[in-house]
């Protein structure tokens, strides 16, 4: 068998590192040895550990992004109930992945600032899928299939808070199971839909 090519065995071995010790904890120079590679190797393919998690997040993780970009590019497919709750899926799996690997940066303030400019630089961040999905409702708006006063940020902001506290509401339980992602999805989305859909029903 062919071995992987350097960059796959960075993203690899970076994805793998920041879910094991997290993001705070994880170095360049950690990743480029797990990766079997040099450090110079690791910063042909990317500038920075920022860079580095961001393609994690792209190429390793559920893909949140672009289902979003796609929806927005084009509303009025499918029904409403199947795209959010398709997007709520998504986003539950994207956060339950995704939370375990950042959560260390919230233990280190300095870190996660530098992190946040850093991110802020490379126009990433986790305000950009609320953002896009604020974008996808205001074009199904524009289509009249949203109510013309739904405020389409908030309902954004709860569809997607709502999968995002998912991810770790519910390790103090007695089993520390989260609640079935497709059952979970299909409820969120069809609850989110009494308050802005235009039909009496499923748009």
């Amino acid at each position: 068998m062919e071995p992987k090519p350097a960059r796959v065995r960075i993203l690899d071995a970076a994805h793998e590192l920041m879910l094991t010790v997290g993001l705070a904890r994880t170095t360049t120079k950690e990743i480029a040895r797990a990766a079997d590679c040099s450090e110079a190797a690791l910063y042909k393919y990317f500038e920075s550990k920022e860079e580095l998690f961001v393609r994690v997040l792209a190429e390793r993780l559920p893909r949140l992004t672009p289902l979003l970009a796609g929806l927005a590019a084009e509303p009025g497919q499918g029904t409403l109930e199947a795209n959010l709750t398709g997007i709520a899926r998504q986003a539950a799996l994207f956060y339950e992945q995704s939370f375990p690997i950042a959560a260390s940066l919230y233990a280190e303030p300095q870190l996660k600032r530098r992190h946040d400019d850093a991110l802020r630089t490379l126009g990433a961040g986790p305000h950009r899928p609320i953002q896009d999905l604020d974008a996808y409702l205001r074009a199904e708006q524009a289509l009249g299939r949203v109510r013309a006063d739904a405020d389409t940020f908030a309902a954004a902001s709860l569809l997607l808070g709502a999968c995002a506290q998912r991810a770790f509401a519910y390790d103090m339980t007695g089993t520390g199971e989260r609640p079935p992602v497709d059952a979970f999805a299909a409820r969120l989305a069809r609850t989110l839909l009494g308050g802005i859909s235009v039909a009496p029903t499923h748009a």
